[in-house]
């Protein structure tokens, strides 16, 4: 097994795989900007690095800065995380061609999925089902326009490097299609550095339904059930749940094996999550993370497997740990994202933690890196906390979640916890009757 590991990523992630590290007898190496320097994994993990300033494209980005960070620590592996470098297939390859293990799947693999075109491409043809639409970049209006008299209205102009949520429109008639069209093209260019776009049919009430995969070098893949994603604002997940309150065992049954088949098909390694959406019966693949995913917590409370242990275990050459026959679900898990922002106008805040208290009773667990003097700081992600419940059935878990919301404290810097309080008092969160589009036509 990996002797050290540097962890290439800050927060709640990075102290969350150091406590899968430690588990393991791993020692870690955490890399900070000059503003984490007390963070938590910072503070906890065997060593540490600083690797830059405060801005984000000078430390958690500065790919030079992560690999001398490597040599100097005499490291195995590097662990991504989730976000920042997590799916940059650069990355992967300079690791690897560093001698470093990358703990994640091939440079090759992330940069198949990672581009939206090519990777539906390669998902219509290893078997999973795809959403009508093109069969590539669209380069002109006028192509755009004769997709859309094939598909009709509504549909969706998305990046082809796209990600959290960013370079989506949507367009509902002809009228409109030119505007957004440019508009597109224009927000791919300034957000991923590509213009290329392609065009699918836009299902208009549809639940986000994903499954995990874990493979190894040996050809085992292997489920761990799905999670339903469908609690979203803006395209970004908010609340996610395990199982999906929506299905039933002949749909679970068909999704897992046509997921399972085609990651064998592609030759996979390591983690991965296939995500859909789900409408009128059909299941449709939008798009694969190639990465450890922030709401893997659920799934390992509903199936008790380590994911992070895994994803480590698989990347240094291993078997995957368990058999098909051995997942079992047992109750129901619910995650809430815990952002530091305004509840009402979802504006980012910043600050020092005065006061953190965190729930606590049976079926509770927090993944979290605050303590109380912390800063929180505007120039990172906002996600800050993930409460994250277990019961014995959707109901328990319900009634646990309200407690425990209720017992959650943070102050200093506004958060999502009065947002939260307010859906699980909902009556169609309640009997899990909600879609994609629920919280910002119903709610909010």
């Amino acid at each position: 097994m990996f002797k050290k590991i540097l962890i290439a990523n800050r927060g709640e992630i990075a102290l969350r795989i150091h406590r899968a590290c430690k588990d393991m007898g791993i020692k870690t190496v955490a890399v900070h900007s000059t503003a984490d320097e007390k963070a938590m994994h910072v503070k906890l993990a065997d060593e540490s690095v600083c690797i830059g300033p405060a801005p984000i494209n000078n430390s958690y980005l500065n790919i030079p800065s992560i690999i001398s960070a490597a040599t100097i620590a005499n490291v195995d592996a590097i662990h991504p995380g989730v976000g920042l470098l997590s799916e940059n297939f650069k990355f992967a390859k300079i690791v690897e061609e560093h001698g470093f293990t990358f703990i994640g799947p091939s440079s090759s693999h992330i940069k198949m999925m990672g581009n939206k075109i090519l990777a539906k491409e390669k998902a219509s043809e290893i078997g999973l089902p795809i959403i009508p639409g093109s069969t590539g970049n669209v380069k002109s209006y006028n192509e755009a326009l004769k997709i859309s008299k094939e598909i009709g209205f509504p549909l969706l102009i998305k990046a082809s490097s796209g990600g959290g949520g960013r370079g989506i429109k949507k367009v509902f008639s002809e009228n409109d299609l030119k505007k957004q069209f440019i508009l597109a093209k224009s927000e791919a260019k300034t957000s991923f550095g590509d213009d290329s776009v392609y065009i699918e049919k836009f299902l208009m009430n549809p639940r986000h339904i994903e499954v995990q995969i874990v493979a190894d070098k040996f050809g085992n893949v292997m489920h761990v059930g799905e999670r339903d994603c469908s609690i979203q604002r803006r395209n970004q997940k908010l609340i996610e749940e395990c199982p999906s309150p929506v299905l039933n065992e002949d749909q679970r049954k068909k999704l897992y094996n046509v997921s399972v088949e085609a990651v064998k098909k592609l030759g996979y390694q390591n983690i991965g999550t296939l995500e859909f959406l789900f409408e009128k019966n059909n299941f449709y693949f939008i798009e694969m993370n190639t990465r450890l995913q922030v709401e893997h917590p659920i799934t390992e409370l509903v199936f008790g497997i380590d994911i992070v242990k895994e994803q480590i275990n698989v990347a240094f050459g291993n078997k995957v740990s368990f058999k098909q026959n051995s997942v079992v679900k047992i109750g129901h898990s619910i995650e809430c994202r815990i952002n530091a922002e305004n509840s009402k106008t979802f504006f980012p805040s910043s600050g020092n933690i005065k006061t953190y208290h965190v729930p606590g009773g049976p079926g509770v667990r927090i993944d979290s890196a605050l303590y109380t003097g912390l800063n929180i700081s505007s120039l990172y992600d906002g996600l800050i906390a993930k409460l994250i419940i277990h019961g014995v059935d959707r109901q328990e878990c319900l009634m646990r979640l309200q407690r425990a919301l209720l017992e959650f404290v943070i102050e200093g810097v506004d958060t999502t916890i009065p947002l939260f309080q307010e859906i699980i008092q909902n009556k169609s969160f309640l009997t899990g009757e909600y879609d994609i589009n629920w919280l910002e036509t119903k709610l909010i």
